[in-house]
Order: structure tokens, then C-alpha cells, then sequence
């Protein structure tokens, strides 16, 4: 087959950028009363799931996105047992938690039961059961609202959203009422971890923004990275933590807690961590020279 008898899918970055490749076929494609949302098979990347026109995840390569996400917050926290997932619709965020033997409670919020019902059908190599845990606790609301209306508080919070596009169901949950709200709802000691958007120095405006709104509201705030293959570019992460912890363990203790909670990952270990959280100089001048602090009546919108 020739390229020109492919079907591209084309994910735009800005209005004058873009990356695409070929695609076999689009299994599902529909509108949730939020979202846009398609499943379709790739040539390179096997099965992905695009939500909104973004790529959220592929069968290549979701577990580097899914184990950054989580272990390094999972591994700083000495025992997690209640651990709240905002978003995370494939569940594979929701998996990676529940590697860890300490955890007890594992609480997913999604606001989008048809995104989740999809990734229940069609993306079962993502979460492997995860939902039918004993442990976790399904719920479809506005993650918002769920803290607001509950005093639960937990050990950690994991924010596993989409980017907060103009209309989108996630914009309010990129704000400093939001991050102080989830303040309230951690334990002492408690560990935020979340996606933050590109973090290429081109693409470097929305990590900034969110950095600098969570530092108003919680003490301790860290940017790191990995490099995601069907996202074509070095992707962020934040960890933010209610107390001084040491964000960069040393690589010998990460292997040793890892060792302890008797857990097999493909991409996560201590030598990992490091590089993970070793930012080049350019990357942390051009995210501190921003001062944007996103509020409810602030909103961003990314492209």
C-alpha cells in the first residue's frame, strides 16, 4: 500500500503546526455530551484514542505516559492507601495505581460515562480490569463538584485530564479554586501529581500556566518529563506535594521501593526518575519568565 492510499489522522499543535500519521480505520467516532471522542487503528502506533482531536493514548507506548504519571507520586508517598483519580478514562491510570499493595481505596471521578464505557469495550489492554478491582470506586460526576460536595480527603490525588480547550469539560479543573480545593482534600503529606501539556520549548505557555497557578496554592511544586512517542514531543508532568519532600529521590531508593511493593514496570525505575526530573536550563527559564495564573474568571484555553 502506498502512502497516498492511507487515511491521515492530522493532530494540530498550534495554528501552524501539526503532526499525522497513517491510520487503517476509525472504529468508533462520535460526540459524548462533552467531548468529541474516536478510537482507530494506526499503522505505527496500533490502537489510539483521540478525544477532541488530541491523542490521549496509544497501545505503543501508554504505559511510559501512564507509569510517569503516577509512580513517581505513588513512590514519594511512604504508603498510599486512598488515592483519587480525576479523569483517566481508559483506566489505565486507575491500573498503575492499584500496582501498589498499600493502596485501599482507589476513587476514579470521570464526567464522561460514554468515554468510559468505550474504553471499557474497546481499550482492554489499557486497563486490564481495573475497574472491576474491589478497591476501586466508579464515579461519573464533575470532579469539582465531587470535592466540593465531599470531605474525603486522600493521600494521593492524580489529575489524568484532557487539555483545557475552549468549552471543554476539564477547563475549570486547571484553576487556582480548583487546586486549593484539592489542597483541602489531601492528607498531611498528601501528593498531587498531574499531565501538564507539551514541554518542548516551542510549546511551553500552558505547563507554565499551571505550574504557576498550583504554586498559589500548594507548597512544594515540581516539573518533569517524558518523551512520548505518539505525542511526538517531550510531554510534562507535575508533582506538588503539601509538605517539603525530596522530589528526586535517589535512584537506588526508587528501585528499592519499587522492590518492596513487589511491582514489574516497563519504563518507570530509579535511573528514571533522575533524567525524568532533570530539566534543562532552557526548559525551567522559559516556564519561570511566565507569570500567567489561571483563575475562574482567568480561563486559558490550548489549542
Amino acid at each position: 500500500m502506498s502512502t497516498n492510499d492511507h487515511k491521515w489522522f492530522i493532530e494540530h499543535t498550534s495554528p501552524s503546526t501539526a503532526h499525522m500519521f497513517g491510520v487503517k480505520d476509525y472504529l468508533k467516532s462520535f460526540r459524548t455530551r462533552f467531548q468529541q471522542v474516536e478510537i482507530a487503528e494506526s499503522f505505527f502506533f496500533g490502537r489510539i484514542l483521540i478525544i477532541d482531536g488530541k491523542i490521549q493514548s496509544s497501545e505503543l507506548d501508554e504505559y511510559i505516559y501512564h507509569e510517569a504519571l503516577v509512580h513517581p507520586a505513588m513512590l514519594m508517598h511512604e504508603a498510599p492507601r486512598s488515592v483519587l483519580v480525576i479523569g483517566g478514562g481508559e483506566g489505565a491510570t486507575l491500573r498503575e495505581v492499584l500496582l501498589h499493595p498499600t493502596v485501599e481505596r482507589a476513587v476514579m471521578v470521570d464526567i464522561d460515562q460514554e468515554v468510559v464505557d468505550l474504553c471499557k469495550e474497546y481499550l482492554q489492554d489499557w486497563h486490564r480490569g481495573s475497574f472491576d478491582d474491589p478497591r476501586t470506586e466508579l464515579l461519573h460526576l464533575d470532579a469539582r463538584q465531587y470535592l466540593e460536595d465531599h470531605a474525603d480527603r486522600f493521600d494521593v490525588i492524580i489529575g489524568d485530564l484532557p487539555e483545557p480547550v475552549e468549552a471543554g469539560p476539564a477547563q475549570k479543573l486547571f484553576t487556582r479554586q480548583f487546586y486549593q480545593l484539592i489542597n483541602r482534600r489531601l492528607n498531611e503529606g498528601g501528593i498531587l501529581a498531574l499531565q501538564a501539556g507539551d514541554f518542548s520549548i516551542t510549546f511551553m505557555d500552558a505547563h507554565s500556566a499551571i505550574y504557576n497557578t498550583i504554586k498559589q496554592a500548594i507548597a512544594e511544586v515540581h516539573s518533569y518529563r517524558a518523551y512520548i512517542p505518539s505525542f511526538n514531543t517531550d510531554w510534562s508532568y507535575i508533582v506538588a506535594s503539601k509538605d517539603k519532600k525530596p522530589a528526586c529521590l535517589e535512584p537506588a531508593e526508587i528501585d528499592r521501593r519499587i522492590r518492596e511493593r513487589g511491582m514489574q514496570l516497563k519504563f518507570y525505575d530509579g535511573e528514571t526518575h533522575r533524567g525524568m526530573f532533570a530539566v534543562p536550563r532552557d526548559l525551567r527559564e522559559k516556564r519561570d519568565a511566565k507569570t500567567t495564573v489561571i483563575d475562574d474568571k482567568n480561563l486559558i484555553s490550548i489549542y
